[in-house]
């Protein structure tokens, strides 16, 4: 029989949420607070299903989001999430359905692209998604760091930091939020929700345990960073502390903030390992640290993917540190951004159109994401084949046009 791919009804989101836990190998068992809980926070003109004659088989949806852009610029994206195919169901097309229903929606609304996070690398290429951002996660052995013992953690900086709880991160987080998305290109908006979910209140998914809170106040009083992490209590054999400090969250928006916040992450009694969490590639813990080799990278993976809908709101919602001009051909298989396009930007200004010249640089429409981003290199993508250099030069004039001061950041999974 035919499988019908539509938006969800409310008698049927029940449905729609036991297939979405058990496309993530969840125990597909959904109490009434929870759906409660979820509904009250979803577009069901956004939440799509494949239905099997009334049985959901596969389940997607997308939201509203703000996404920071090279230099503090701010585009609308339509961010996709929750997307499952259910294991009877698979390599029937209903994924390729689903995305072509939604992305039409997004170019018809006007979203400059679309963003998402995905849970298997070789998927969505072929929609148009490139991996925009990276994210990165040290593990630091105290023990090897060279720290000197008498260290107190304290700023050195006029600054100070303090403990604190959930109500007060609630309140200075998100304009320190907002601040670090002027400063790093892929900073997803939080909403109010985010802040709450995120700090224990609603409906929790997963059970939830409270962590320590540390704010960072500069010299004036003005929170410019904090951190939330917690501790799993270890013992070695003859009775020592070896606890590892794991973070959940840590937002700084300035040098200090970021300096004063892993300093004294470093410095707290017991802890002998610190787990970063995700962080951006050019973070600098492990240049913080006398000896840099006690920080070992355990995870490096792609984040936040970038699929572009409008060239001309992408690349020119951006700034630019040279003058330069190029002409891009952009090959879009799926039909919503394919063209001939060019590109004259300076550190005065930026203006993209569209035109018949002929092109310096013929690419997917999957690679102009992670270039608008400032997180990948022209050069590299031709030696690739994924970028074809038309006029001798033009992949190094790119890089230099695109380039970034701090590579993209991406905080959090949705």
């Amino acid at each position: 029989m035919t499988v019908d791919v539509r938006t969800v009804a409310e008698s049927e989101f029940p449905d729609w949420l036991r297939a979405l836990r058990t496309g993530f190998l969840r125990p597909p068992v959904v109490s009434d607070a929870e759906a409660a809980d979820r509904l009250a926070h979803a577009d069901l003109g956004r939440t799509l299903a494949a239905f099997d004659r009334d049985r959901v088989v596969a389940t997607f949806r997308s939201f509203r989001q703000e996404v920071g852009t090279v230099g503090g610029g701010t585009l609308t994206a339509d961010a996709i999430t929750q997307v499952t195919v259910s294991p009877t169901h698979r390599r029937r097309g209903l994924l390729g359905r689903m995305m072509g229903h939604d992305l039409g929606a997004a170019r018809e609304r006007g979203d400059a692209l679309a963003t998402l996070i995905a849970a298997e690398y070789p998927i969505y290429g072929r929609f148009g998604f490139g991996p925009a951002s990276w994210a990165t996660e040290w593990s630091v052995d105290l023990r090897r760091a060279g720290l000197d013992p008498r260290r107190s953690g304290r700023p050195e900086d006029g600054g100070r930091i303090d403990l604190t709880d959930a109500d007060e991160i609630r309140k200075a987080g998100p304009e320190v939020h907002r601040r670090l998305a002027g400063l790093r290109a892929g900073v997803t908006h939080r909403s109010t929700r985010d802040w709450e979910f995120g700090t224990g209140l609603g409906v929790q998914t997963e059970p939830w345990t409270e962590p320590y809170y540390a704010l960072y106040r500069n010299e004036s009083g003005e929170a410019e960073g904090y951190v939330a992490y917690g501790s799993d209590g270890k013992w070695d054999d003859a009775k020592q502390p070896v606890n590892t400090a794991k973070v959940r969250d840590l937002i700084a928006c300035t040098p200090a903030a970021e300096r004063a916040l892993w300093n004294y992450l470093c410095s707290i009694d017991w802890i002998s390992t610190v787990r970063s969490g995700f962080r951006a590639p050019d973070d600098p813990l492990p240049m913080l640290l006398p000896d840099p080799r006690a920080a070992k990278v355990v995870t490096h993976a792609d984040m936040l993917w970038v699929r572009v809908l409008d060239v001309v709101r992408v690349l020119e919602t951006r700034t630019y540190p040279v003058t330069d001009g190029l002409v891009l051909d952009v090959r879009d298989a799926g039909g919503f951004a394919g063209g001939r396009y060019r590109l004259d930007a300076s550190p005065d200004g930026v203006s993209c159109a569209r035109t018949a010249e002929s092109a310096d640089l013929a690419f997917d429409i999957a690679e102009l994401g992670p270039l608008a981003f400032g997180d990948e290199s022209a050069v590299r993508l031709s030696r690739l084949g994924r970028v074809d250099e038309l006029t001798a030069g033009a992949a190094a004039r790119a890089d230099l046009l695109f380039r970034t001061p701090l590579r993209a950041f991406s905080p959090d999974i949705f």
